[in-house]
């Protein structure tokens, strides 16, 4: 079954718009703060064509349909990225200046619902780092359920980082969460 990527998915603050090339200088502000990257699977990048080379990886993905990649879009500035890849593992990176306002959860929800709605996803998962109390906290408002633990999944310099598993069964997800 094929499934069109949609351009947009819009939400009563936010559109999400699929990722472009001309994207990149504006991710790139989020994708270089350490803080931002904390918990990211990467370091944070030092030159704009880490971040290019990131959004280019990211377009060639969505291209074969291995990965549904959107920025979030508040006011016409670029303030996040969501993405389900690895089929419907979902992911999430917000810039710092607009953490605590509610934007994560409403792009989040918007996106789960596209996965389960028109992707035919069953369940959706995540990998969050347990230090991360921030993402698993929004994940669990959500609906998702801890599946698992593992030390040591992967390394970023010279810290090794651990994964708590996660998993928000369609039947369960609930758009007005």
């Amino acid at each position: 079954m094929s499934v069109s990527f949609p351009a947009t998915i819009g939400t009563p603050r936010l559109l999400l718009r699929r990722m472009m090339r001309y994207d990149a200088p504006a991710l790139h502000a989020m994708f270089a703060d350490a803080e931002t990257m904390r918990y990211w699977s990467a370091l944070p990048h030092i030159a704009l064509a880490e971040t290019e080379r990131f959004v280019a990886e990211s377009i060639a993905a969505m291209a074969r349909g291995d990965a549904h990649d959107f920025v979030v879009l508040h006011e016409a500035r670029v303030i996040g990225r969501v993405a389900f890849w690895m089929a419907n593992e979902i992911g999430f990176l917000f810039d710092r200046a607009h953490w605590g306002r509610g934007f994560a959860q409403e792009a989040v929800t918007a996106l789960l619902g596209f996965g389960f709605e028109a992707l035919g996803f069953r369940s959706a998962k995540a990998d969050v780092d347990p230090e991360n109390a921030r993402s698993l906290k929004l994940l669990e408002r959500l609906g998702f359920q801890r599946t698992g633990f593992a030390e040591r999944t992967f390394k970023l310099g010279d810290r090794w980082a651990d994964s708590v598993y996660l998993e928000l069964a369609a039947a369960a997800f609930r758009r007005g969460a």
